[in-house]
């Protein structure tokens, strides 16, 4: 790295005047976006400080309570999810949010309200905190077409009605991924300056990739494309040479490598799960989202993962997602097998 040369580089873009310039071309825009967003970073910056300081603060461990998908709560998830909703109620611009942390959904006092629905996982893959491995937050945004009428409704719509989806990583550096529905941006933190920095501009996942990610501890209960499919990622019959597997366990972490990258990132349904694990709203949405803004796909074995309508603000989905040949060949795979039946 040139220090000298970036010492004098001045002409910064941050996320803020990233999302001004964009807001500068919708003319009707009153800023109510670039508001909400603005404490959407903030809560990132403060859960990013959290993490690093986990051990030391004691953050790390169990919170002794259990979330509404049974799984045991680490202390800073309870942190991280009470951050984000203290700071997307003060944004004065939602009116619905649901959290991974939360049974049921927060409506905001009428008083505060605006005109989006978030929803977010506060602390991704926070069963990996206590090793150090990267984790995040995701976070997804809706528009309502009332506020001051505003139900389940609302929030429980297909993803491909977001205007926004996104996703920090806490890891080796703090990274915000951010899709407006106008291409992917990855921005990173500057902790000199506290401000995240555009680096990654306009990103797009390869179209096809040499990467598969997924927990092949489940392959024992996995249906026949999922297993064809990795068979081939391994045992290539043309000649062509192995994928090789990428595997952390942390969403984030594992789809942020796999936009860079290319390839793909596999969650299945198993006899185990046979709706599979990953939450709809808040993980395989905005993930999906990203994906096709980037020009990869996503699919849920079924369908595109974006015309899904949840029923449910914790429903579960199978996802597949990535680059854009190698998620066609899973879907050429669940095709064949359909015609079978």
């Amino acid at each position: 790295m040139d220090h000298a040369a970036d010492a004098h580089r001045t002409d910064l873009m941050t996320i803020t005047r990233h999302v001004l310039n964009e807001q500068s071309k919708h003319p009707e825009s009153k800023g109510d976006f670039t508001i909400l967003l603005s404490h959407i970073v903030l809560g990132c910056k403060f859960v990013c400080s959290a993490v690093n300081k986990a051990g030391l603060a004691k953050l790390i461990g169990l919170a002794g309570e259990t979330n509404v998908q049974g799984e045991e709560q680490k202390k800073l998830d309870v942190l991280s999810n009470q951050v984000f909703v203290k700071a997307l109620i003060s944004s004065g611009r939602t009116c619905v949010l649901v959290s991974e942390e939360d049974e049921e959904a927060t409506f905001v006092d009428p008083s505060l309200r605006g005109k989006y629905c978030v929803v977010f996982d506060p602390l991704d893959g926070s069963s990996n905190i206590d090793c150090g491995v990267s984790i995040g937050t995701i976070f997804g945004i809706y528009m309502v077409k009332d506020k001051d009428n505003v139900s389940l409704d609302d929030v429980l719509q297909p993803g491909k009605h977001m205007v926004a989806a996104g996703y920090c990583m806490y890891g080796s550096s703090c990274t915000l991924v951010l899709s407006t529905g106008n291409g992917v941006n990855g921005f990173t933190l500057d902790p000199s300056l506290g401000e995240f920095m555009l680096t990654h501009p306009d990103i797009k996942i390869p179209k096809r990739g040499k990467l598969y990610s997924v927990n092949e501890g489940n392959a024992k209960n996995w249906d026949t494309p999922t297993a064809k499919f990795v068979e081939k990622c391994k045992f290539p019959k043309d000649g062509s040479s192995p994928k090789s597997l990428r595997y952390i366990g942390s969403m984030v972490a594992d789809v942020h490598r796999t936009l860079l990258y290319g390839g793909i990132f596999l969650y299945p349904a198993d006899k185990q799960s046979p709706n599979g694990k990953l939450r709809v709203l808040y993980e395989v949405f905005p993930m999906s989202f990203l994906m096709e803004q980037a020009g990869g796909q996503a699919f849920t074995g079924e369908q595109r993962a974006l015309d899904l309508v949840p029923t449910k603000i914790h429903q579960r989905s199978p996802v597949f997602l990535g680059s854009y040949d190698d998620v066609e060949e899973i879907k050429a795979l669940y095709a064949a097998e359909e015609k079978k039946a």
